[in-house]
């Protein structure tokens, strides 16, 4: 009676462990690879809140082939180090099945190293090194545009728009940053505007006077700085307080209303020009998904959208697919279009957007951006 007693209690433990294993096998999950510590944080925010309002919406509407789509973070803190262990834990220990990742291109490229290895799909909503996606990975996707589209379309401008004989190019020595810096400079070139200076900053320093300095001297007309907020604020409030008047133009890596808290004032952001997407939340693709931002109190800007519609895109993929296999996901997704809150997007064979157009936009007085 006794052995048999214990035949029955190791069935019952088997049982409920088949049972639990089949309710966490019912989870689709899904890793959030972004900076949610450190100086880039506000975009990690975006990005997380976009894709959790993704899931949700996704989880109301039945899920994916019937199954809860459920979200893990993984904190890089915009460092290729802590990318790869981010990138680890999300595949190694929660056992992901794709992922949101990453923000930064200097994050991303070592990071979907790991996903390619594991063979698990990837989409960055931001990551725009063509490194990315030119490295023959079949599973990386990007849903933001190129470097060397956002490039020529800030080198237009400076050479058509403002009419610059010359150009300071400034850069933080990342991945983007720099990568950006190169192809305006290039495209700058190819239309007879030289730069005066090309320099690199040291992300995460303050005082930039002694470049600032130099800028003066040089006599250059413009100037473009390849790098996000947390070192354009510091620098062009401190060619403002040396008198410099000159145009400052950077990247979609200062699209924040913390752009102005590094300023130090909006006194200092007026003016400042800056490329990014035409505004997403103007689309009517997105309505109602940024009316419902809104009505939560929370203002959709800068990546927020591109985030939802990447988490869009891996749940297509996996519902066309019929499985959450990254291979057969990715073939899929490379050979159907996709209807987000961005409108219709469509992928080459190497995972960039096969449309990704940039605009110019230009910060006012009051410290708010707006498309010209």
């Amino acid at each position: 009676m006794k052995k048999s007693m214990h035949t029955v209690s190791i069935r019952l433990s088997l049982a409920m462990a088949v049972a639990f294993s089949a309710h966490a096998i019912a989870d689709i999950k899904i890793g959030v690879g972004a900076p949610f510590t450190g100086p880039n944080a506000a975009f990690g925010d975006q990005i997380w809140r976009g894709a959790a309002q993704a899931a949700a919406d996704i989880n109301a509407s039945g899920g994916v082939n019937g199954e809860k789509v459920v979200l893990v973070k993984g904190d890089d803190a915009c460092e290729p180090k802590q990318a790869v262990a981010a990138a680890n834990q999300m595949v190694n220990v929660e056992h992901v099945v794709g992922v949101i990742a990453h923000y930064c291109s200097s994050s991303a490229i070592p990071a979907t190293e790991i996903y390619d290895e594991a063979q698990i799909i990837a989409i960055t909503p931001a990551a725009s090194s063509p490194k990315l996606t030119e490295r023959g990975l079949p599973d990386v996707f990007r849903m933001s545009g190129r470097d060397d589209q956002q490039g020529q379309v800030a080198a237009d401008y400076i050479a058509q728009t403002l009419k610059a004989k010359s150009v300071a190019v400034i850069h933080d020595k990342d991945t983007f940053g720099q990568g950006v810096a190169d192809t305006t400079l290039l495209a700058l070139k190819k239309q007879g505007v030289p730069a005066v200076i090309y320099e690199g900053l040291t992300r995460g320093e303050k005082d930039f006077n002694a470049v600032v300095t130099k800028i003066r001297s040089s006599k250059a007309e413009v100037v473009y700085f390849g790098g996000c907020h947390p070192e354009a604020g510091p620098l062009v409030r401190q060619m403002r307080e040396q008198g410099s008047t000159i145009p400052f133009v950077t990247t979609d890596c200062t699209v924040t209303d913390q752009l102005v808290a590094t300023a130090g004032g909006k006194q200092y952001t007026k003016g400042v020009l800056m490329t990014f997407y035409p505004d997403p939340r103007k689309l009517a693709s997105g309505k109602d998904v940024v009316a419902k931002f809104r009505a939560a109190g929370y203002e959709p800007e800068s990546y927020t959208l591109f985030s939802y519609a990447s988490v869009q895109a891996l749940a297509a993929a996996f519902a066309g697919a019929g499985t959450t296999d990254g291979p057969k996901a990715s073939e899929w997704l490379k050979s159907h279009s996709v209807d987000t809150v961005l409108g219709s997007k469509s992928f080459t064979a190497q995972g960039d957007l096969k449309d990704s157009p940039y605009v110019m936009y230009q910060w006012d007085a009051d410290g708010h951006f707006s498309q010209l």
